[in-house]
C-alpha cells in the first residue's frame, strides 16, 4: 500500500491518560483516530483548538517532517502513537501556535 501524503490543517490538544497535555498539528483523519483512541482508553481526550489553519511555510515544513516519519494509524488501532518530535520539529509546532495566536 502506498503511503498517503497527509495535509495538516488543524491544531489539536491531546490529553494523555496521565493528565499531561500536548499540542499536535493534524487533520480530520488524525482527529478521528485520536477520538477512537480516547473512546478505547488509550488517551484521555482530544480537542480541536483551531480548524483550517493557513498552510504557511512553517506548516509545510512540519507536514514534511510528519509525512517522512509517520503514517496515520489504522481504524483498528490498538494503542495511541504519539508523534515524537525532534527539537527542530518542536520549534515548528511552537511557531505554528504563534502564527495562529494560540501561544
Amino acid at each position: 500500500m502506498e503511503k498517503q501524503h497527509e495535509i495538516l490543517d488543524m491544531i489539536e490538544q491531546i490529553t494523555r491518560n496521565d493528565g499531561s497535555k500536548y499540542y499536535e498539528i493534524g487533520n480530520m483523519v488524525h482527529n478521528g483516530r485520536a477520538e477512537l483512541a480516547a473512546d478505547r482508553g488509550y488517551i484521555k481526550e482530544v480537542r480541536i483548538l483551531k480548524l483550517n489553519i493557513p498552510h504557511s511555510q512553517t506548516v509545510q515544513k512540519y507536514e514534511d517532517f510528519i509525512n517522512s516519519h509517520y503514517q496515520m494509524q489504522p481504524e483498528n488501532l490498538d494503542h495511541w502513537e504519539e508523534w515524537k518530535r525532534t527539537p527542530e520539529a518542536d520549534k515548528l509546532v511552537s511557531e505554528i501556535m504563534k502564527e495562529n495566536h494560540l501561544s
